[in-house]
Parts: structure tokens; sequence; C-alpha cells
């Protein structure tokens, strides 16, 4: 398959390679934290001869190998990792006093979660949450406005080894999780719930539905994505979830790649920049997002209430 400049996605082998970048391109698995590199040599020849013209390749190791295997050059990634034994033991002596007490009151307040096929029902659900805001945790949300097709191609990835879960408080879907299993760890892909309900706590019922369909499987480790600084990480630290380190590795393709690597210059900006500055940036964008967003909020509730015809008797015929 040809290098596609538009959609920077190829083809090799049975996987789909992204390449990132445009003064130094580099490729990686398009799905790495789902789907194992394997063979990292078969990896970087499969990339070469799919005509990507990558400057440098990474691949992380299988979250389930704490020691780094391979003798290439390395970094760390962070990742926020639940070791499991059983349901009971996570609720009893896991995860902290608040969202115990969190967990049942979600469930006082009758929410219920449960297994949910892949249909265009549950596609509109998910739009109709994804929708209801345009910001979240400060940061612009990134599904709001998405048409029917696109949250439809965007879930119906690894649906022979994924779940959805369903959070409802009588028949409105209020918030919903999507697990992919794999061998030796499972994956939380996606789980959001409405703003407008977290008095409920939906997030906690369907994490806790998310652990016992993962305990029932008897799979050891549940992923719920990188290890943040803020915000959703304080929802995994009470958890119980934990930072652990995965390997990355990096192998150059060309004496740019060779070059960017040997100066650092492969790792993102905000990997290098002080914490304090990330930090401080972030709480900058999200007072910025929140002026924005209401302004365009208030400018749009003012609009629609211009659109709407007036109910006095002048207008009448």
């Amino acid at each position: 398959m040809p290098f596609d400049m538009k959609s920077r996605i190829v083809r090799s082998g049975d996987v789909d390679v992204r390449i990132e970048g445009r003064l130094l391109r580099t490729a990686r698995l398009n799905d790495e934290y789902y789907v194992s590199a394997g063979d990292p040599g078969r990896l970087v020849e499969g990339i070469k001869a799919c005509g990507a013209h990558a400057d440098l390749v990474t691949f992380v190791q299988d979250m389930d190998e704490p020691a780094a295997r391979f003798d290439h050059s390395m970094s760390w990634d962070d990742m926020a990792v639940l070791p499991l034994t059983t349901y009971q033991h996570w609720f009893d002596k896991q995860i902290k006093f608040k969202p115990r007490n969190k967990l049942r009151k979600a469930l006082k307040s009758g929410v219920e979660t449960r297994l949910l096929p892949f249909t265009d029902e549950l596609v509109l659900g998910i739009m109709s949450i994804y929708n209801e805001t345009p910001l979240r945790q400060g940061k612009r949300n990134w599904h709001f406005g998405k048409d029917f097709v696109t949250v439809e191609r965007e879930h119906s990835t690894f649906l022979d080894r994924s779940e959805f879960i369903g959070a409802f408080w009588g028949n409105e879907l209020i918030g919903f999780a999507k697990v992919t299993h794999g061998k030796n760890h499972s994956i939380i892909m996606n789980i959001v719930a409405k703003v407008a309900q977290r008095d409920k706590a939906p997030m906690n019922a369907l994490l806790a539905k998310t652990i016992e369909l993962v305990t029932a499987r008897r799979i050891p480790l549940l992923n719920f994505g990188v290890w943040g600084r803020r915000g959703l990480n304080d929802f995994k630290v009470a958890n119980a979830f934990e930072c652990r380190a995965i390997a990355r590795y990096h192998v150059p393709l060309t004496r740019k790649g060779e070059l960017a690597l040997r100066f650092g210059l492969h790792r993102r900006l905000k990997d290098r920049l002080p914490e304090t500055w990330i930090v401080n940036a972030a709480n900058m964008r999200a007072r910025w997002n929140e002026w924005f967003y209401g302004k365009f909020a208030a400018l749009r509730a003012h609009r629609l209430a211009g659109a709407k015809p007036s109910v006095s008797g002048e207008n009448k015929p």
C-alpha cells in the first residue's frame, strides 16, 4: 500500500502503522497499546518495505513484561495499571474509602450497569454523551459534534474481544465504557459519563462493572491509559491504579533518525519541559477554554432566543 499523505496511515502486513511528524517522520503501530509489536525485526522490515519513508520506528513492549527485552535505544511510558485477583479483593482491600462510598451511592441512586451489543442505538447513545458539552476536564472535547459514521467507525475496533458497558438511570444512558481484552491484560478504551449526572457517580459504577468482567476472565492487569498529572488521574489513584513503566524502543531508519535519537529530538516537546511548566500551561488552557466556550455558549443561547417566534399578540395577523 503506498504512503497516504492525507491519512498518514500505511498497512504493514496485518497491522496499521501511523506516520507522525513532518521534519522527523516517526512510525508506530496505530493501536500500539492494543496490539503486540511481535518480532521487532519483522516490524521494522515491514515498515521499510511498505513505503512509509520513516526516519524512526518506535514500539512498546507488552504491558505484562516489566523488564526490558530488546537491545534498542529505550525510554519509558508511564501507564496506569491495576493489578487484579478478584472483584471482592479490589473492593475490600485495594480501593480507598471515598470511591467505595461513591459506588454505593451510584447503586442507591438507581444507576444500573449492563452489557450492551454494538448497535446503532448504542452509537446514538454514545453521541448524546459526547455532545453534552464541548469541554471535559478543562480540555476541548474532541468527540463533540462528530457525526454518526465517524463515531461508529471509531468504536467498532476490536469488536471480537471487546465489551461495551452502559450505565443507565431509568431509561437514559448516562455513561458507557468499552473494555478490550488481551491474554494477560485488558484495556479501558473509553469510559465517559454525562456531566449533568455526576452526582450519581456513574463513572464509579462503570469502572466496577469493568473490573467485574476482567476478574471473571482471570485477567491479572487492567490498563487505564497513560499515567497523568491531574484531573482523571485522581480518579485512577483513588481506585487503586498504579504507575507502571512500560519499555518503549526507538529504532532509527535514516541518518536524520540517528541524529534525532542521539540529541533527544525524538521526544515530544512536553516530555522535555519541566513538570511545573506543563501544569501551569494546563491550568491556563483550562481557564481559556472555560472563558471561550462560556462566551460561545452564551452567544449561541442568545441567538436561539432571538430566533424563537414571538408569543405576544403584536405579531398576530
